[in-house]
This record gives structure tokens, sequence and C-alpha cells, in this order.
């Protein structure tokens, strides 16, 4: 199963890079040590959208949308949920962190899950490192990395 962490970042100029994106490539290079992982950045919401229906397979893709809104899990059960989606066949996870103004409700009814990383609002740079850190911990959860024994 390959993961894909998006955001929507229609004004972000791609060549500046931050100390968010320095971390954020380097949670998601371990994470790759596990599974095949990748960043992709997109324009708008249409674009993400668009570029899903182009990645169809043998199994559609899961989009979790990244939200305030969302469910909030333990890292132990985001770690279950990614097993039973490997587990189950898929082939494409993409965790999508979304526009400024909220997911459409296109975007929530494709979704497979909303997820919370609790009830404040992040900003962009900042929820992309802690995807990239979660995605690293729950794989590493799941193969029995000591990783996240130090809690």
């Amino acid at each position: 199963m390959k993961l894909v962490l998006a955001s929507i970042s229609p004004r972000r100029s791609r060549a500046k890079s931050s100390v968010a994106d320095t971390l954020s490539a380097d949670y998601l290079a371990r994470a790759s040590r596990h599974t095949a992982c990748e960043a992709q950045v997109f324009d708008s919401e249409a674009s993400l959208l668009a570029w899903l229906d182009r990645n169809s397979a043998r199994t559609a893709p899961t989009l979790i949308l990244c939200d305030s809104r969302g469910e909030q899990l333990s890292s132990e059960d985001f770690a279950a949920r990614i097993g039973r989606l490997r587990d189950s066949g898929a082939q494409l996870a993409v965790f999508a962190i979304g526009p400024a103004d909220g997911w459409s409700a296109a975007a929530r009814t494709r979704a497979a899950l909303t997820l919370a990383f609790g009830r404040i609002t992040l900003p962009h740079e900042l929820a992309r490192t802690v995807l990239a850190e979660q995605l690293y911990r729950a794989l590493t959860i799941l193969s029995g990395h000591p990783y996240h024994s130090g809690h």
C-alpha cells in the first residue's frame, strides 16, 4: 500500500522550504522504510479530487481528510485503521490536509474517514509535520518497532 500526504496550498511557493517541510520530509523518508510514501501539494480541493480520479487502480484510492471536526484517534487506533486498510488490499491511501476554508460536502462524502488531531486548528505546515510523524508512528506500531514505546 502506498501512503500519500496531500495538502491544499494555493498560495504557497513550492520553491520555498521551511523547517516544517524538512521535518515532514524526514518523517516520510522514515515511513518509506516500511511502505511507499510521498507528499503531494495541490492548488485546490478540485485538483486533489481530480488527481484521485486519475489514480484509480485495482482498488479506488482511500481518502482520509484531516479536519478539526473529525474523529479523534489514539496513535494505536490510527495504526489499526492503517493496518486494516493495508490488510483489505487497499493500494493507495491519501491523507489530506484541507483548504483554509474547510472541506466541501463533496470531499466529506467521498472520504472514508475525517480525522482530527484535536479540536484546535493547526497551520498547514504544522499539520503536515504532525501527520507525517503520526504516519511514521503508525507504521512503527504495525511493525513492532520500538519508536512508539517511548510515548
